[in-house]
């Protein structure tokens, strides 16, 4: 098992972590591919799509310290350069980043390579400016939607970058979903697939922040284990935390504000 969790004895924590060489393993997790991440009975590994996004991210990235749990986030650009901050909490949190385009658009099956060179590179780059060090984001990615098609994995595997699908998913961008609905299908799915896999869920949901709690229980209540998948070579060991803009108060009394020369126009 892993290490202890402090303020928790009982932690669900983090069993083991696997290393990942995008070139042993370039295509990762049995709904699309023949491959996957090489888990034992009852081993789970978490993943989470498309943020950060503020309050969800921050919700469940309470959840898993709480529970001294690792997982593997996939994060669009857009998203990363609007919140550097959570970015960085969740390297310093001890979780790992991939990328995940720059925009998320549901049409990687059907782009132009030009279009998919810029959605890919772009989200890379922005996810590690916003981590002020591209040591900080693994060589993997998550194609939006799981629209696959060869000429995304050949243009990724060029670049010596996992492609990730999945084993199972909760189905939690549904509109509709409940965080029971959520547990219940993560939970019968893991079991049908042989009790182990690769769990997609996605971080700025509400459902889903609220889900996590109950899934890492019910987890921890039928004898499963978190693994963390990792890349190979150094990663730094903390980023430090973006500078935010300075409030000053307002004159008239009212809300604080940012001082206009912190501001820059979009």
């Amino acid at each position: 098992m892993g290490a202890p969790c402090p303020g928790n004895p009982n932690a669900l924590g983090t069993s083991r972590t696997i290393i990942v060489d995008p070139v042993a393993l370039p295509r990762i997790g049995s709904i699309q591919y023949k491959t996957t991440l090489a888990l034992n009975d009852h081993e789970v590994a978490l993943t989470f799509d498309d943020g950060p996004l503020p309050p969800y991210t921050n919700r469940i990235l309470d959840t898993l310290a709480a529970e001294c749990v690792k997982v593997t986030y996939f994060l669009v650009g857009r998203q990363a350069t609007a919140h550097p901050d959570l970015v960085r909490r969740i390297h310093n949190a001890g979780h790992v980043i991939g990328t995940h385009s720059q925009n998320h658009p549901l049409t990687f099956d059907q782009m132009a390579l030009t279009r998919i060179e810029r959605e890919v590179d772009a989200g890379i780059a922005s996810v590690q400016a916003a981590a002020g060090d591209p040591r900080a984001v693994a060589p993997f990615f998550r194609i939006p939607g799981l629209l696959r098609n060869k000429q995304v994995e050949t243009y990724l595997g060029t670049k010596s970058i996992a492609v990730w699908s999945a084993d199972e998913v909760a189905d939690d961008w549904f509109k509709n979903a409940t965080a029971q609905d959520i547990v219940t299908k993560a939970m019968s799915r893991i079991e049908a697939k042989g009790h182990r896999g690769i769990l997609l869920l996605h971080d700025i949901h509400p459902a889903t922040a609220m889900a996590l709690p109950i899934l890492l229980r019910e987890l921890k209540a039928k004898g499963y284990r978190i693994v963390q998948a990792v890349p190979a070579g150094d990663r730094p060991k903390t980023l430090p935390e973006p500078q935010q803009p300075a409030l000053v108060a307002d004159a008239g009394g009212g809300w604080p504000r940012v001082p206009a020369s912190a501001c820059t126009m979009r």
